[in-house]
């Protein structure tokens, strides 16, 4: 079979995938295989980055960063599902983000 992208997935077989990608990623943890859970958590993100709307987010909004609790994300301008911009504290280091991992305040 032959891989889809993301982008070329359906609402289900992304639900559907992002499903197998949390199963793999719970093994990987309970073996100790970082590496490989830090990989499918990014694989995670990227899917579940697809089943939103990137119109929904605007530049100039700001949101909190998934997993790095007190960091905010100031959007410079959208880019499909990648929000580029800066965290508020480093305002000069431009950087992409999948808008799953951003979170409304």
């Amino acid at each position: 079979m032959h891989n889809k992208r993301y982008s070329e997935m359906s609402e289900y077989e992304l639900t559907s995938e992002i499903g197998q990608l949390k199963e793999k990623a719970r093994k990987a943890e309970q073996l100790g295989i970082i590496n490989e859970f830090a990989v499918l958590e990014r694989k995670i993100t990227m899917a579940k980055s697809y089943l939103l709307n990137p119109a929904n987010y605007k530049p100039g909004d700001i949101y909190e960063i998934e997993g790095d609790p007190g960091e905010k994300f100031k959007i410079s301008y959208m880019n499909g599902i990648f929000a580029w911009g800066h965290r508020t504290s480093s305002p000069n280091v431009e950087e992409a983000l999948p808008i799953a991992m951003l979170i409304e305040q």
